[in-house]
């Protein structure tokens, strides 16, 4: 146990606390900026198995955040150098690389056998996906967010609301690291942050993180914080399906322009997110309403003004690029 012997020197740790990480079973989904240091602390304190899910490939834009990786693992999936370089960290915990994208289709495979889920996508879609499953089967979920020099690392979901009371509409326009920029300290802080929760979920250590919020301003070397344990949920939850889900009989949608994608069904309307409204379409009586846009975003801000006249099922589609 000399690995692990300043950790387990912690008030409340302990060996009943190291045989806690050792028995954990984790899912992570994202290996990038936030999943380096999560990735390296978790291994490193001797998780005894990691479920790593990522579609991606190494890009030359990831090195200055995603820590992991190297020049010389350009072109290589991020699941499974991350999962070699965990590997020659602590031969000890065991890394499972899933090369897959997390949709609604696949959460539930991914997340069978886990005690935690750590959310380090960079999409929201992913993260609302991820929130809905775990509130359903009352697992833990530790997610992260952070554009430019912002974000927020919180615990949600099993005792604790789910991502959807602290979030229940989104904003007009959703930044991302490609589109906004990011540093990579902000990236490195949450996800060292996500990190220390996920070992105090695991623990069982006090208070619990589950129901905190943890807030970082960098470019005004600002924290902040708040509980919520007490944020009910919203009454309008808008869920995700995969394109694979749609039905003939479904009213859809596809708001994308005509230069981003083609239609994605041939039954399908191309519109935008304005022309939902008042004296906008409505779906027939019986019919559910399919919104399809590429992150999901402009899908939720036209179920937004579609449930304001027609009270019928509305379930999303982040078809993506």
């Amino acid at each position: 146990m000399t690995r692990y012997a300043r950790q387990i020197a912690v008030p409340g740790v302990g060996d009943a606390g190291q045989a806690r990480l050792q028995a954990a079973r984790l899912l992570v989904v994202g290996a990038g900026g936030l999943a380096a240091p999560v990735l390296q602390y978790l291994a490193g304190a001797g998780v005894g198995h990691i479920r790593l899910v990522d579609p991606d490939h190494v890009e030359l834009s990831n090195l200055h955040r995603q820590t992991i990786f190297r020049q010389g693992d350009l072109g290589q999936p991020k699941a499974v150098v991350a999962a070699n370089a965990m590997r020659a960290l602590n031969a000890d915990c065991r890394i499972e690389a899933v090369e897959a994208a997390l949709g609604p289709e696949n959460a539930a495979d991914f997340c069978a056998g886990v005690q935690v889920v750590v959310d380090c996508a960079d999409s929201f879609a992913a993260s609302y996906i991820l929130s809905d499953h775990c509130k359903a089967v009352n697992l833990p979920l530790i997610s992260a967010s952070v554009t430019q020099t912002e974000g927020y690392a919180g615990g949600f979901c099993c005792d604790a609301p789910s991502l959807r009371a602290i979030f229940p509409d989104l904003p007009q326009s959703m930044g991302n690291c490609a589109e906004d920029g990011v540093l990579g300290p902000v990236v490195g802080m949450l996800g060292s942050l996500q990190a220390q929760m996920v070992m105090a979920v695991v623990m069982g250590l006090s208070p619990s993180p589950l129901g905190q919020m943890v807030t970082c301003d960098a470019g005004a070397m600002r924290f902040g914080g708040f509980r919520f344990d007490g944020a009910p949920e919203p009454d309008w939850q808008p869920g995700f399906i995969t394109p694979q889900a749609m039905q003939d009989t479904d009213f859809i949608v596809d708001l994308r322009d005509p230069g981003e994608a083609a239609l994605i069904c041939d039954s399908a309307t191309r519109l935008p997110v304005e022309a939902f409204g008042p004296d906008g379409p409505r779906p027939q009586t019986g019919q559910r309403a399919v919104l399809v846009c590429r992150s999901g975003l402009r899908s939720w801000q036209a179920a937004e003004r579609l449930s304001q006249v027609w009270d019928g099922e509305i379930v999303l589609v982040a078809a993506g690029d």
